[in-house]
């Protein structure tokens, strides 16, 4: 079975509300895109189903789900934030239960599709700030953790999971720290929400965190792929890969100060393939629309050998030309190239003294 990718037309019809930065559309772009590009044959798609209450309840308590469901249908309510919903960073919106739960079911669907082995592409997924008892950081529900549980319960025990989001992966590090099974690796920006994942953490000896600084360029993110990811997935012995492909480590995103090309990304995707005889790559943060459209789209691209052109055809450039982001940030001002290519500029550097010292610190811990 060739790559499948997973996606609903529920991202489309959402929306975080006008003043969150989730209020910009993403999935329903790389659907749109892959289609324009005639990258997306039919046979490679799966409608995401919606998951159910119960299957939730492998990690996340019961409790928590309920409210999701009765936020939903009855909206705010004082009582619910304790769950941490109806807060200006996880507002109670129309779909507050349907797409969360719709973005679970897909990562779910992804590992019983990956059973035998594969390659399967889950852009809305990626939520790895969501917490058992309550939603966090634009998180309801974390599917990723849901993803590498419904993994093992298929007996796919051994599993790598490595994070580029700009921002630390603190729901998946809660589930998973202390599982000497499951080989946690995140890349992410230092003294950033939630500020957590520092150099020094161990887990059980499983956990390998890289803060990195504002500024952080494609020359880095190649000898951290070289000198710490690929070096620690390959000696681990997966069953699985994960890769949670956030977009907001690209240059143009208003929430980081990370400075990567999206480039840097569709290489960290193009070196896991392969590694394990299970790929599941998700989505993740991304608050610019073009900018993770694009990137997303690229990954797609990547993961299906499709060549990226220098110049899009019109139908994927109409695409492009009708997104909206009302009240886009000024430091991030739209660029004519968004609208034309996918693949950016490369944005390389110095591979500055403060990064190769932690990448030697984290080389010299023991393999786990």
């Amino acid at each position: 079975m060739g790559p499948v990718l997973i996606g609903h037309e529920i991202y489309r019809q959402s929306s975080y509300g006008q003043r969150h930065p989730l209020r910009v559309p993403r999935v329903s772009t790389v659907m749109d895109l892959t289609r324009a590009m005639g990258w997306l044959p039919r046979a490679a798609f799966r409608r995401s189903p919606r998951a159910r209450p119960e299957a939730l309840t492998h990690w996340h308590h019961p409790a928590y789900i309920a409210a999701l469901q009765e936020a939903e249908e009855f909206g705010p309510s004082e009582h619910l934030r304790r769950f941490g919903l109806g807060t200006p960073a996880n507002p109670v919106f129309p779909e507050v239960w349907r797409r969360p739960a719709t973005s679970a079911g897909g990562v779910m669907l992804a590992a019983e599709l990956l059973r035998e082995g594969g390659v399967v592409y889950a852009p809305a997924g990626g939520t790895h700030h969501g917490l058992p008892d309550r939603a966090n950081g634009f998180c309801y529900l974390n599917d990723p953790v849901l993803a590498m549980l419904a993994m093992r319960r298929l007996g796919i025990q051994r599993i790598a999971y490595v994070d580029i989001d700009a921002h630390h992966c603190d729901g998946v590090d809660l589930a998973f720290r202390d599982d000497p099974d499951i080989l946690l690796l995140s890349v992410h920006e230092e003294r950033r929400w939630p500020f957590t994942g520092a150099l020094e953490d161990r887990g059980a000896g499983n956990v390998f965190n890289l803060p990195v600084p504002a500024g952080f360029n494609d020359s880095e993110m190649r000898a951290v792929l070289y000198e710490l990811i690929l070096p620690r997935v390959e000696s681990f012995g997966a069953q699985a890969v994960v890769l949670q492909c956030g977009a907001d480590a690209v240059d143009e995103d208003p929430l980081s100060r990370l400075a990567l090309s999206n480039n840097a990304h569709w290489q960290v995707v193009r070196a896991l393939q392969g590694i394990a005889p299970r790929y599941l790559v998700l989505g993740g943060g991304g608050y610019n629309p073009w900018s993770v459209g694009r990137c997303w789209a690229g990954v797609w691209a990547t993961l299906t050998g499709a060549e990226i052109p220098d110049h899009l055809p019109p139908e994927a450039e109409a695409v492009l030309r009708g997104l909206v982001w009302h009240d886009a940030p000024k430091r991030k001002p739209i660029q004519p190239h968004w609208f034309t290519t996918l693949r950016d500029a490369p944005r390389e550097g110095e591979v500055r003294p403060e990064i190769r010292a932690r990448l030697a610190a984290l080389a010299a811990r023991p393999q786990p």
